[in-house]
Formats: structure tokens, sequence, C-alpha cells
């Protein structure tokens, strides 16, 4: 595999994970909080208070933190994971109010042999 297909845009992926969750107890509370810190210990970065993202550097790598994610599914509630490649999230347009947010640039994946 050349370099270019390596970091081609149709191969990196974005992992969603959409969320809403009841907090109406005090177990609930905790339940949604525990979902919460698995997410960002598994590298997702909070997108919206209930939306979180990861950049995966290929679609093998997004499956492995799907599955993270559905292993740590609360009993309640609701939970939507979306894939979707580099190229689809760089169409994505983002507003602060009326003001757009410049895209962020994706970190940088390193290999280690």
């Amino acid at each position: 595999m050349n370099t270019h297909e390596r970091f081609s845009q149709y191969r990196i992926m974005w992992l969603f994970v959409f969320f809403d969750l009841p907090t109406n107890t005090k177990a609930e509370t905790k339940a949604a909080t525990k979902f919460r810190k698995i997410l960002l210990k598994d590298g997702f970065t909070m997108f919206q208070f209930s939306i979180y993202l990861r950049h995966c550097s290929s679609r093998e790598n997004a499956k492995v933190h799907e599955k993270r994610v559905k292993l740590a599914l609360p009993a309640k509630g609701r939970i939507g994971i979306l894939m979707i490649t580099d190229k689809q999230f760089g169409m994505m347009e983002i507003y602060h109010g009326t003001k757009e947010i410049p895209k962020e640039t994706p970190p940088q994946q390193l290999d280690l042999f």
C-alpha cells in the first residue's frame, strides 16, 4: 500500500456517537457519566453536548472503536453510531452563531514499527 492510499480522504474515517440518555435518577446520571468517560478514555472528543467524535486511520480501526462503544452501551437511552469518510467530514460546515468556524486539521497518525 503506497502512502497516498494510506492517507486517502476515502480511507480515513470519522466515528460519531450520538446519544440521549436519561438522567432522572442518581443511577441514570451515573450511567450517563460513565458512558461519557468511556468515550473520552477511548479518544473521542465532545463535538456537542451529546455528540462525540473520533478520528480513525482506517475503516478497520473505526470498527475496533465502534465495538468498544457497543460494549459500553448503557441499559437505557438512545445511542446512534455513524461512520463517515474524511472526505465527507471535510464537506461539513460548522457555525458558531452566524460565524463559520474554520475546519480543524485532523491529527497526524504515526506508524511505529
